[in-house]
C-alpha cells in the first residue's frame, strides 16, 4: 500500500507500452482473442464439423479468455525483472511490484473481455441465473494463481534466462491439452482412456477454470463443488508458492540482473 503510486504508474505504463505508435492502441488486447475465437471456431465447427456444441463461439471464447489471461501474464511476466533491472538495482521498493504490474495488466485486460462476453452470453441463453455472482469469485482464485507463477517465473526467469524460452514452448502443448475446443468427455477416444481424461482434467491447473467459467457463461449454470475447491485450493497454493519462492531468491537479484 504504501508503494501504490509506484504500482498504479507501472500498471499504466505496460498498458500503454505494448502497442504505442499504434492505431488501435490498448483495443489490440481486445481484438486478440476475437480473432482467436474466430479463427478456431471456423476450423472446429466448419471445416473440421467436430463440435457440435451450441453456441459453439460463447463457448469457445469462455475458455479462450482464461487461457489468454493465464499464457499472456506468464510469458510477459517472465523477462519483467530482467527488463527492469535498473530500476531494480537503483530503488528500493517491494520488487514483486513488477510482475504483479504485468499481472494485473493482463487482469484488466481479462475483465474487459468479460464484459463483452457477458451481455451476449446472457442474450444466447435468455436468463439471468444466480451463478453470475460467483463470477467474481472464480476471477479472483484465477488472478491469485496468474499472480503467485508470474512471481515464480520472474524471479526464475532473473536467475536462469532459460526460463522463458522454456515456458514459451511448453505453453504451445500445454494450450491443446486444455479442454478449450471441446469438453474434456468429448475428446476423441477419451471413453477408453478414462486415466488420460482425469488428467487432462484434474491434472491441468487451468483446465478447471476454463470449465467453471465457461459453466457460468455458457450453460448459465454454478459449478460443482469439486471444480469450486479446486480453483479455489489451487488459486491459493499457487501465491503461496509464488511468494515464498520470490522471497527468498529476490535477494540477489542485485547481483544477478
Amino acid at each position: 500500500m504504501r508503494h501504490r503510486f509506484l504500482f498504479e504508474q507501472m500498471v499504466r505504463r505496460e498498458l500503454r507500452q505494448k502497442y504505442k505508435g499504434s492505431v488501435l492502441g490498448i483495443a489490440w488486447y481486445l481484438i486478440n482473442p476475437l480473432v482467436l475465437m474466430g479463427a478456431y471456431a471456423l476450423v472446429f465447427k466448419v471445416l473440421l464439423d467436430i463440435a457440435n456444441i451450441p453456441d459453439y463461439p460463447v463457448f469457445l471464447l469462455a475458455g479462450l479468455i482464461v487461457w489468454v489471461f493465464f499464457a499472456q501474464a506468464l510469458l510477459a511476466a517472465a523477462p519483467s525483472l530482467v527488463l527492469n533491472a535498473p530500476l531494480v538495482r537503483k530503488v528500493r521498493f517491494p520488487r514483486e511490484t513488477i510482475p504483479a504490474s504485468v499481472a494485473t495488466v493482463q487482469l484488466v485486460t481479462f475483465v474487459a473481455m468479460l464484459l463483452l462476453l457477458l451481455p451476449v452470453a446472457l442474450v444466447v441463453r435468455d436468463s439471468l441465473d444466480p451463478a453470475l455472482l460467483l463470477l467474481p469469485v472464480i476471477v479472483a482464485f484465477l488472478f491469485c494463481l496468474v499472480l503467485g507463477l508470474s512471481m515464480l517465473v520472474a524471479v526464475l526467469h532473473a536467475h536462469f534466462r532459460d526460463v522463458e524460452p522454456v515456458l514459451a514452448a511448453g505453453l504451445l502443448p500445454w494450450f491443446f491439452l486444455t479442454p478449450l475446443f471441446l469438453p474434456v468427455e468429448d475428446f476423441p477416444g477419451i471413453d477408453d482412456h478414462e486415466l488420460i481424461g482425469d488428467l487432462l482434467e484434474w491434472g491441468n491447473p487451468v483446465a478447471p477454470f476454463v470449465d467453471s467459467v465457461r459453466t457460468i457463461l455458457w450453460a448459465g449454470e454454478a459449478p460443482d463443488l469439486a471444480h469450486l475447491a479446486y480453483v479455489a485450493a489451487a488459486g491459493l497454493i499457487a501465491l503461496a508458492l509464488g511468494a515464498v519462492v520470490f522471497r527468498r531468491m529476490e535477494r540477489d537479484l542485485a547481483v544477478v540482473l
